[in-house]
């Protein structure tokens, strides 16, 4: 039987506001097989990022099980996660945040560097995550010199670089507009058609028709998790 990449299981998360606590997420569970793309769907205030930033280690559960790739993780040491997060799992935002200085080829090798990857062997993996997202003939470009269509597309393959098993992209078009959004999105589609796991937020429901699953959140709770064939994705994610 196969192991899901993701496998969280009643995961909640809670603030304390003033006198008042707030449950960003509650009692939420979810699987994702290797090779899904899913869309995490739902309004401003409705857990999206907060479930994105515990499934990505950047926020610790205050109850539930997650495991990836079969290892359970919530209760790790800090320094134990960190490693897990550079290796296992890749990070798109709305904003590309591209070093200045360096070139496309550099910003995409830089995981590398953490990683302790070296010299000839850095190159040729950037290169090649550069390619992927055809992106090859740019990789001695600024970021200054690359539109922003460009610069979201070095963020991707800097991304891919470490060859993760699973890829959180947060609003990943956001900050686009409608053209160069869908020439992410087809990229996205693209991925994923070559087998990568793909997780993505989204508040809008014409970029989570592109995915082939969306999971939508309201008030921290799962309230729908359908393919997206089934008309109940876009009224869910436009009433939510």
């Amino acid at each position: 039987m196969t192991t899901p990449v993701v496998a969280a299981k009643n995961l909640s998360k809670h603030y304390v506001l003033g006198r008042s606590i707030v449950d960003a997420i509650a009692s939420v569970s979810l699987t994702v097989m290797q090779g899904e793309f899913v869309a995490i769907c739902g309004r401003s205030g409705s857990g999206k990022s907060t479930l994105m930033n515990l499934l990505g280690l950047l926020e610790r559960p205050d109850s539930g099980h997650y495991l990836l790739n079969g290892s359970e993780i919530a209760g790790l040491r800090e320094s134990r996660r960190a490693a897990i997060r550079s290796r296992e799992i890749g990070f798109v935002f709305q904003l590309p945040t591209l070093l200045p200085r360096s070139t496309a080829l550099e910003n995409v090798g830089l995981p590398l560097v953490y990683s302790g990857v070296r010299g000839i062997e850095r190159h040729r993996r950037a290169t090649e995550a550069l390619d992927r997202v055809g992106l090859g003939h740019r990789k001695d470009h600024w970021p200054s010199q690359l539109s922003g269509g460009e610069q979201q597309r070095v963020a991707i393959a800097r991304a891919l670089v470490n060859q993760p098993a699973l890829i959180l992209a947060d609003e990943p078009t956001g900050a686009l507009d409608s053209n160069t959004g869908d020439e992410i999105l087809s990229l996205f589609e693209e991925l994923h058609h070559q087998g990568a796991t793909i997780i993505m937020v989204t508040h809008d429901a014409d970029v989570a028709y592109r995915a082939e699953r969306c999971v939508t959140l309201h008030d921290g709770r799962v309230v729908t998790d359908s393919p997206r064939k089934q008309p109940v994705i876009l009224r869910a994610v436009r009433e939510a």
